[in-house]
């Protein structure tokens, strides 16, 4: 009997098991990545995409925010979608390990993990750096090391650069108060000391800005005094009258109190020099109140006293320019120049005002046109008849009205003197000028119905005029 031939089956390889089956640590490695990438080995695109989208959610929402709340659901989202993975690749009919995919998921989950925690630590270090630069009052340290922030450090530190973010904000602020100071500096405008004092004081509000602050204050604070006596002055003023706050501004006063004094002397000097006395006299006195121990005040006296001086001299010479007679300007509004020369015995020069028909007389050693070098102020008004000299006939062919009784008269002047020195009123309240009388011929304008003469003063000279003004002047 003959056996057909029989041929042993041979031993075949393994076939590899199929995509779908895949590595549970592979996918929650892939999972670690917060790319989905697990979820793309079991083939599960939708989760995959609702994990890149919600890993770039709150991705988003941390860096925006910086709030530490979306940094835990972050990592409670990280750890979620690595058991998400594991449990779906275990729940599959078969576990199969593929030490390929484990490799690969394995390198990008710790090349994702490296890199968030280098930028993490590289963001505390960003942080330290402004931090230790805004304690030593370097704003310009601290900006720049804020400035190596980029959008990196965000994702993986936001909470820990965002601090920095404010103290930026706080440097540009103080940039612009540094800028508006040295303006008022410039230009010794108190309304920008004003404003650049406001932006301190409100950025010292926030805490850890004392020594920005202080920084910025203490550059201006150096500037002082500035080249105008008179700037420097306003601006001391302003920093006296602030009030304390009992913060670092308060290191203001005792600049202030350091450099006014001699801002006030200075400026009242420079303000004498351009006739601004009433100005010039209230900065002597400003020092004087504020400052009376300090080593100036004598200056400050001597300030007070000429500026007054100036003032009074300058108001007398305004009424008299304004005086067109008795009545009117300083004859109306006497007032005094004590500087003036003392009224005391002797023969005092005067300045004559009013009508001049005889004060035009005297002689030129008792009129002075200068106030400042007036003892006397008379005021003449126009000449009426004093007392009567003398009674006499007269007679003219072309009136039938004459002979005519003529009277002469001494010629009377009313008269306001004061004395300068103090503006109080003097005697005499008027003179009489004394003359001839009755000449023999009497010429005067004659008209169709002509009454006469009428009565007439005396003839004057200028020894009568001078003689009838020497008790005016002399004493």
């Amino acid at each position: 009997m003959t056996y057909p031939a029989y041929d042993a089956p041979r031993p075949t390889a393994p076939a590899d098991p199929p995509a779908s089956h895949a590595d549970p640590a592979a996918v929650a490695l892939g999972n670690a990545t917060l790319l989905g990438i697990g979820y793309l080995l079991l083939r599960r695109w939708r989760l995959a995409a609702v994990a890149v989208l919600g890993t770039a959610l709150l991705l988003d929402l941390t860096a925006s925010t910086a709030e530490t709340l979306y940094e835990v659901l972050l990592l409670l989202w990280w750890a979620a979608g690595i058991a998400h993975g594991w449990f779906l690749a275990r729940r599959g009919p078969e576990h199969v390990v593929r030490r390929g995919q484990r490799a690969g998921t394995l390198g990008l989950a710790l090349a994702v993990v490296l890199t968030a925690v280098l930028l993490r630590a590289d963001a505390y270090g960003i942080e330290n750096r402004v931090t230790g630069a805004r304690e030593g009052g370097d704003c310009e340290a601290a900006v720049a090391a804020q400035g190596e922030v980029w959008w990196g450090h965000r994702l993986a530190g936001a909470p820990v650069v965002e601090p920095g973010d404010a103290v930026v904000e706080a440097c540009h602020r103080l940039d612009g108060a540094a800028a508006t100071l040295a303006r008022a500096a410039r230009r010794g405008s108190t309304e920008d000391l004003g404003r650049g004092f406001g932006t301190l004081a409100g950025v010292l509000n926030e805490p850890g800005n004392e020594q920005t602050v202080r920084t910025v204050l203490d550059t201006f604070l150096d500037g002082l005094p500035t080249d105008d006596s008179c700037d420097t002055a306003a601006l001391t003023a302003w920093l006296r009258d602030r009030g304390t706050g009992h913060d670092v501004l308060d290191r203001s006063a005792g600049t202030a109190a350091r450099t006014e004094p001699a801002a006030l002397v200075g400026c009242g000097d420079r303000l004498m020099t351009e006739d601004a006395w009433q100005q010039a006299r209230t900065h002597y006195q400003r020092l004087l109140d504020t400052y009376p121990d300090d080593a100036r005040t004598d200056e400050a006296r001597d300030g007070v006293r000429e500026a007054t001086l100036a003032i009074e001299l300058a108001h007398v010479r305004g009424l008299v320019e304004n005086t067109y007679g008795a009545d009117s300007g300083y004859c109306s509004e006497p007032a005094k120049y004590s500087a003036a020369p003392p009224y005391r015995k002797g023969t005092h020069r005067a300045l004559f005002l009013g009508d001049d028909e005889y004060t035009d007389k005297l002689p030129g050693s008792w009129r002075t046109g200068d106030p400042a070098k007036a003892a006397l102020v008379v005021c003449a008004d126009a000449a009426e008849n004093g007392a009567a000299v003398e009674t006499c006939s007269y007679e003219n062919d072309k009136s039938r009205y004459l002979p005519h009784q003529v009277t002469f008269y001494k010629v009377r002047i009313p008269l306001k003197v004061y004395e300068l020195r103090t503006g109080k009123r003097l005697d005499p309240r008027s003179v009489q000028i004394g003359g001839g009388s009755c000449p023999s011929v009497l010429r005067y304008e004659y008209y169709q119905y002509d009454l006469g003469p009428g009565d007439q003063f005396v003839s004057t000279s200028k020894s009568g005029v001078r003689d009838a003004f020497r008790p005016v002047v002399r004493r």
